[in-house]
């Protein structure tokens, strides 16, 4: 018996890897975070037993994987996005590691990665920025010391910033003396869902723009040069006259 944590993707029922859409309909218990996960990637499923895990608390998940796994049965446990990135998975693992009971992590395609997609954008480009910070915004719980946006800001990268999108203002305050006012942003809603939608400005007018767009939360942030930059160095993997192992 195997737990299988599963990224689902960010919303498009199709943004699934091949790998977790065949554990989700093979495996005879599935507990889906439902909050953020559409019914649609359960389609096909063959399960006994479907849990909305949005409905429950941490005890209650693995007390249901432990009756699962005293019936010898796989657990398919479906998050958003991809489960090693704001999962909450940790927890999880280790009441499982306490319990001997295996499981395995099936990754998934990320909300920054859907966002980048949706903005027809790369997030690294050569000569302006070669590192992306995924990170939050601190609210109920503080972040880790010398992980303040501020701090992260100084290094000038392409950052993408959950759960935020209500405290927008406060954001800028900490980004634009480091980013400067003139800075490409976007703001984008419930990527690759039905209803997505973004939208993109500079630090000086981003707040204007997402509130009339009404954006106040499944929303991520994305700022850096590289969103609105077309000058920038030729990569050195296709660029004439660069030889490597494929092409001498």
């Amino acid at each position: 018996m195997t737990v299988y944590f599963i990224g689902a993707g960010p919303g498009d029922p199709e943004l699934i890897t091949v790998k977790g859409q065949r554990l989700i309909r093979s495996c005879p218990v599935i507990i889906y975070a439902g909050s953020l996960v559409p019914t649609a990637v359960l389609q096909g499923h063959t399960a006994d037993q479907v849990i909305n895990s949005a409905e429950l608390h941490l005890q209650q998940i693995i007390d249901l994987i432990q009756a699962a796994h005293a019936r010898g049965q796989d657990v398919a446990r479906v998050h958003s996005g991809d489960p090693s990135l704001y999962g909450a998975i940790g927890e999880q693992i280790r009441h499982l590691k306490a319990l001997g009971i295996p499981f395995q992590i099936i990754p998934g395609v990320t909300a920054t990665a859907a966002c980048a997609a949706l903005l027809g954008a790369e997030l690294t480009l050569p000569d302006i920025s070669q590192t992306v910070i995924l990170t939050r915004y601190a609210t109920q719980s503080p972040m880790p010391k010398g992980e303040e946006l501020a701090s992260l800001a100084q290094h000038g990268a392409t950052m993408a910033i959950h759960l935020g999108v209500q405290h927008l203002p406060k954001i800028l305050d900490e980004l634009l003396p480091h980013y400067g006012a003139d800075c490409p942003i976007a703001v984008v809603h419930r990527a690759s869902w039905p209803d997505q939608d973004y939208v993109v400005g500079t630090l000086a007018d981003i707040v204007d723009k997402v509130a009339a767009k009404g954006f106040r939360r499944t929303a991520l942030i994305l700022v850096g040069r590289v969103l609105g930059s077309d000058v920038f160095g030729e990569s050195a993997l296709y660029r004439a006259g660069h030889a490597h192992v494929y092409r001498p």
